[in-house]
């Protein structure tokens, strides 16, 4: 979409908008599963674009968001030990646990770095060898086999001071779960771009087969997402439930199965605990027992302080899109993305957070 002038731009969206409009006869709520899309939902503004019997509504895709407080927990509890060093995306650093941060950690002498790369991590393990380099492993199926294939590359270096902490999720079982609780009703989904590329269609037939749920996997362009609007309203004008991929110029229907085969090969499902929704059987990803040796969890013994979550931290509402952010008494006030009570203000693609910053959005056509 970016060889198109911008003129052609706007004519195509002009022509998104008054078709969404004239065929959105009833009101309909459909779910953004992807953080990334609500970001860019907000940043260009496509709320206000649309007719008011269209409602957008977010889901738990954030991977940050999702992740609970017994996972953040246990990293601090890691943090505290003598000889380790916990590497992570820098998102995680400010999410509050329990009763700390890895930021507070920090700032108190823990060995915390920010990698950009899980690969990063190993290069710190081999200039440390005293000392245990343990990768906080946060992610959808888009990051997961980057973090699967450190791990082979660890085994040929190797290493043997490198682990994962292993919260890798998978998004098909998770909107299974959604849509199986019926707590939020759902007409039609967004499904994330780039976690299509790795697991490709297959995976998201049961959508429309099980729960007649039509589902687009759209990019993050405006135009893609506004397309992919455009395509939920005309099937459920018809009456119709099926999978579209909008995102083809990136998505191939089979995904890409030499990134899946990488994370076959170190992971295997396993049920995994999603903040606000629970516990989501074959939903997670765990080490296989072949490289047990790098699981955190099961090499290096940890004791972990009992979790609690703030009481008034409405995030996990937010996740399941039962609540917006403007529903919980935080927003805005005690939490914000300076000082953040709940992840969903963390993460650069929580829910929250966007609220926060784009509430007004910008783009306009």
């Amino acid at each position: 979409m970016k060889s198109r002038t911008r003129e052609e731009e706007r004519r195509l969206a002009a022509f998104f908008r008054g078709e969404i409009a004239r065929l959105a006869t009833r009101p309909v709520r459909l779910m953004e599963v992807c953080g990334t899309h609500t970001v860019a939902i907000f940043k260009a503004g496509i709320r206000q674009l649309l007719p008011p019997e269209v409602e957008l509504v977010s889901g738990p895709g954030c991977p940050v968001c999702v992740t609970p407080n017994e996972y953040l927990d246990t990293a601090v509890a890691y943090s505290r030990q003598q000889g380790v060093i916990i590497t992570t995306f820098g998102d995680m650093l400010r999410v509050p646990g329990s009763s700390s941060s890895l930021a507070a950690e920090q700032a108190t002498g823990a060995d915390i770095r920010i990698v950009y790369s899980p690969l990063d991590s190993l290069a710190i393990a081999a200039a440390n060898p005293a000392k245990k380099v343990i990768f906080l492993a946060v992610g959808f199926e888009t990051t997961a086999p980057t973090a699967a294939a450190t791990v082979l590359a660890a085994e040929q270096a190797g290493l043997t001071n490198f682990y994962v902490l292993s919260a890798h999720k998978l998004v098909p079982p998770a909107l299974r779960a959604l849509l199986t609780a019926g707590e939020v009703q759902v007409d039609g989904l967004l499904l994330p771009g780039h976690v299509s590329a790795i697991i490709g269609e297959e995976p998201y037939r049961f959508l429309a087969r099980e729960y007649g749920v039509p589902a687009v996997i759209t990019g993050f362009e405006p135009l893609d997402i506004l397309g992919a609007v455009y395509l939920l309203v005309k099937r459920i004008a018809a009456g119709e439930a099926a999978l579209d991929n909008e995102y083809r110029r990136v998505v191939p229907p089979a995904g890409n199965p030499a990134a899946v085969a990488v994370l076959d090969k170190v992971y295997g499902e396993a049920d995994a605990a999603w903040r606000g929704i629970g516990v989501i059987p074959a939903s997670g990803l765990a080490v296989k027992a072949a490289y047990r040796r790098f699981d955190a969890l099961a090499a290096l013994p940890v004791t972990v302080e009992e979790t609690k979550d703030h009481p008034g931290c409405r995030c996990g509402e937010v996740l399941r899109g039962v609540a917006r952010p403007a529903d919980c008494p935080l927003f805005g006030a005690a939490c914000t993305p300076e000082r953040p009570v709940g992840s969903c203000m963390v993460s650069v693609e929580g829910t929250c957070a966007a609220w926060y910053k784009y509430g007004a959005g910008r783009w306009q056509v």
